[in-house]
């Protein structure tokens, strides 16, 4: 085994001594250890300068649900790639290199077998709906309402809408400060109707749910900030009540994108409000629906 490394060993050195206990002691095949070098390279790029210490679990189903969602990877290469992280994370354990273990607990979750479709205006209506926030709305509509229309506005993802303090949010600029992937922050706009449902639940709603002082943006019923699960069940729940099918918060990142392009959008302005390295992760998101090339065909095709 390798010999035992401080928690601050670098993330090159952990992965260098993983792969050779992986060809030395464990015997793996030539195929399988470049697999598996191909994958935690992956992971290492997408966390940038953030140390394996310092990741959460959270960030590794984020990284996840990128492979899945964002570049569509079979669901053969993401169970993969899982493996191989869980494999770095408990040998960096196990040599002492790390003090816990934040793969542990992460889950291969259902992973659609191909892009997620984007919902249509009329559909993001009807979801928002699902969520009410007029007269008679309870605390937890608010905050639910202030959610949803966060993701849709922002294109953000769960975990960074979920990460959010009150602070970052610049009410007087209509923008709001994310945190993503490796750390990286970045300004993304606010749409009027998403302020809005955010003022309502600043005002009406988050300080019934405030007991603690807590600075996060949205809080639990205990009053702790909420976790990536619960963000999943306020939109599946809104999703159910509004009869959509296979509605995600990463199926709202991906309506923003689309609809931002379909719109005029340039590509490379989409990449910066997501927060994607590399424009081709983007480009994923400029295929042309079914509904809009019927309608530019009935706009222009002389036999229409």
């Amino acid at each position: 085994m390798a010999e035992q490394e401080t928690e601050n060993a670098g993330n090159e050195k952990i992965v260098a001594a993983w792969l050779r206990y992986l060809r030395v002691e464990v015997n793996v095949s030539a195929n399988t250890l470049e697999n598996y070098r191909r994958d935690v390279n992956r992971y290492l790029r997408w966390l940038g300068p953030r140390p394996l210490a310092e990741v959460q679990t959270r960030e590794i189903e984020d990284f996840i649900a990128h492979l899945s969602g964002d570049l569509n990877l079979a669901r053969a290469s993401v169970s993969r790639s899982l493996a191989a992280i869980r494999g770095l994370h408990k040998f960096a354990v196990q040599e002492r290199m790390l003090h816990a273990d934040a793969a542990d607990a992460v889950t291969r979750p259902a992973m659609p077998a191909h892009i997620p479709k984007a919902l249509s205006v009329t559909q993001v209506e009807r979801l928002l709906e699902a969520c009410p926030n007029g007269e008679g709305a309870t605390h937890i509509n608010l905050r639910d309402r202030a959610m949803v229309e966060l993701l849709y506005s922002t294109g953000a993802r769960i975990s960074e809408v979920l990460g959010l303090d009150v602070d970052d949010l610049n009410r007087a600029e209509r923008c709001v400060l994310l945190r993503g992937k490796g750390g990286k922050e970045r300004i993304v706009p606010l749409g009027g109707p998403a302020l809005q449902a955010v003022d309502q639940y600043l005002v009406r709603g988050r300080p019934q749910l405030n007991t603690r002082g807590n600075p996060a943006l949205f809080l639990n019923r205990r009053g702790a900030r909420m976790q990536r699960q619960s963000g999943f069940n306020v939109v599946r729940d809104a999703a159910h009540r509004a009869q959509l099918s296979e509605v995600s918060p990463h199926s709202l990142r991906h309506t923003f994108a689309t609809h931002l392009l379909q719109g005029g959008a340039d590509v490379r302005v989409v990449q910066e409000l997501l927060g994607h390295s590399n424009v081709a992760t983007t480009q994923i998101y400029t295929k042309v629906s079914p509904e809009l090339l019927r309608e530019m065909w009935a706009q222009a095709h002389p036999r229409r």
